[in-house]
């Protein structure tokens, strides 16, 4: 029987989707001082992208090309930005039901 570890493997985008969302963050009212609708944005940012499963960050770099990454960068962007209107959106929603 085979004892390999695979605690190191992770998807990429998962930090980079967190980051991004935190950093965003401010420019969305009414989900930025709830942490739990933050974590609602990541998760519909997450299921928007393909994941990249990596096992340290520079594999991300070193197996990516230049215009990979950029394109990557901007389907992440394009995620968060979507997942927080559409957040914002549906927090509304409930709000006038």
């Amino acid at each position: 029987m085979n004892s390999a570890d695979f605690t190191s493997v992770r998807n990429h985008n998962e930090r980079a989707v967190i980051d991004a969302v935190l950093k965003n963050a401010e420019r969305y009212p009414g989900v930025a001082d709830r942490p739990e609708l933050l974590a609602d944005v990541a998760c519909v940012a997450l299921n928007r992208l393909p994941p990249r499963y990596i096992r340290h960050e520079v594999d991300f770099v070193f197996y990516l090309s230049e215009r990979e990454r950029g394109e990557s960068d901007r389907h992440l962007a394009e995620a968060v930005d979507y997942a927080f209107g559409f957040v914002q959106a549906r927090t509304a929603m409930r709000a006038r039901a």
